[in-house]
């Protein structure tokens, strides 16, 4: 979640959507069911974040059992994905969280691929310390104290700064920029995975432990590990253009979807669902918690969530 160019929501590797493990670029890879005759099909992409997981499972769920569609779905990190949309090899990604660069090359120039609407859910990149640690040292909350309390945050991967915990590589992150910029000191340390740093920040809650986190809302973990943000210099448009230069705050990002043109154009009733389909923060946070803490499959979480909001998908359907 997460996560722009420039900003949803875990276990091992054997849940692949789930934990990021092993995410490949699945530009080369196409449906299955691509060259069944007459089978009506579409291949939903997936990034690696439970939010983003959620969102794919009930779509599928409500493609499949509505609508009688075959239903495709692979894991493809945020700006391949854009590629493999381009490409046909995948009909649409459903949660974007801004990537200006290749919405210029492929929506604007080729045109390729098409806007697919909102999501109906706000995203939001951050820097986070556990709330615990905010109530005993309320001025962490400031960028302006960060230095002071780096011995604090100091871990043996940070090589004697403090560390700033990061996902997974393949995320929207400006965090090595911003540390830099500001003149922190703070080495930024990557998990690997959001399935791996959501283990370790909850290792730290666990042990009353301070930590400060790149972290993103919305996400079902907030819930579990109260989380406060720490204020960075204010976000203005344009501040974030150059990679190199960023000194500011990550955006609120209102997460669109995307189609591939050709999909848009006739994709009937299964595009139709997908434009149509927008949900609340509540509503995914409720599949992502069956499927990250509950332990159910996507699958199970999605029929779990259809069946108890039959007013609110019954709209999407064309």
């Amino acid at each position: 979640m997460r996560i722009r160019t420039m900003p949803a929501v875990a276990a091992g590797c054997a849940l692949l959507l789930l934990t990021g493990c092993g995410a490949a670029d699945m530009t080369k890879q196409a449906s299955p069911f691509a060259n069944a005759r007459g089978a009506r099909t579409v291949t939903l992409s997936v990034q690696s974040w439970v939010g983003a997981q959620a969102n794919v499972a009930v779509a599928q769920y409500l493609l499949e059992h509505e609508l009688g569609y075959r239903v495709d779905t692979v894991q493809v990190d945020e700006v391949p994905a854009w590629d493999a949309l381009s490409q046909g090899r995948v009909d649409a990604i459903l949660e974007d969280w801004g990537h200006p660069e290749q919405e210029q090359r492929y929506v604007e120039d080729k045109k390729t691929i098409v806007k697919g609407g909102d999501l109906g859910v706000t995203g939001h990149i951050g820097w986070f310390v556990p709330t615990y640690f905010a109530k005993q040292h309320p001025d962490v909350t400031d960028w302006k104290n960060l230095n002071k309390y780096a011995e604090r945050f100091r871990t043996p991967e940070s090589g004697g700064k403090g560390q700033l915990l990061d996902g997974s590589p393949s995320y929207v992150t400006n965090d090595k920029a911003l540390v830099k910029n500001l003149e922190l000191d703070y080495r930024v340390v990557f998990a690997g995975s959001e399935a791996a740093q959501i283990t370790q920040i909850q290792q730290f809650a666990k042990e009353k432990k301070p930590f400060l986190t790149y972290w993103y809302t919305p996400q079902w973990l907030s819930e579990q590990v109260p989380m406060t943000e720490v204020r960075l210099p204010p976000y203005e448009e344009g501040c974030d253009a150059d990679p190199e230069k960023v000194a500011c705050a990550y955006p609120h990002t209102p997460l669109q979807k995307y189609l591939n043109a050709d999909f848009a154009r006739g994709g009937g009733k299964a595009a139709e669902l997908l434009r149509n389909f927008e949900w609340t923060t509540e509503d995914q946070n409720e599949v992502s918690l069956m499927i990250a803490e509950q332990k159910l499959s996507p699958r199970e979480a999605a029929k779990k969530w259809v069946d108890s909001h039959h007013s609110l998908w019954e709209k999407w359907l064309p």
